[in-house]
């Protein structure tokens, strides 16, 4: 083997690696793009834990009940609603535009919550 044929398979080995390493990083970020963000609100002893969320717009919120009785996810302004909620159930929104919206179990009233979404 030549010194120049040796020097031509090490550049083409280097070409290609870098070429892969270029791709996987490539694919990373597409797919981190692609994640859409998400939030969490836990029902537990009639209350919603955090009840207050901010949120970016395009965020899934999941409320999940963690209660041993049934609850209820009703937005004050009529933007969302779930159906009755048993223990473990949950339910989610996806917020498309900013503002403030509150909520509450309309089998509990008292049970209120707002998540703040942000441009």
């Amino acid at each position: 083997m030549t010194r120049r044929f040796k020097m031509l398979t090490f550049q083409a080995a280097t070409l290609a690696a870098s070429a892969l390493m270029l791709s996987t990083v490539a694919a990373m970020t597409k797919a981190a793009e692609v994640a859409p963000p998400v939030a969490a609100v836990r029902i537990d002893n009639f209350t919603f834990k955090d009840p207050v969320v901010t949120v970016r717009t395009g965020t899934t919120v999941t409320w999940t009940n963690g209660d041993d009785i049934p609850h209820t996810v009703v937005s004050k302004d009529g933007v969302f609603k779930s159906k009755v909620l048993d223990t473990g159930d949950h339910f989610s929104f996806t917020f498309a535009k900013p503002g403030q919206f509150g909520y509450f179990c309309s089998l509990h009233p008292h049970m209120t919550g707002t998540i703040l979404v942000k441009a």
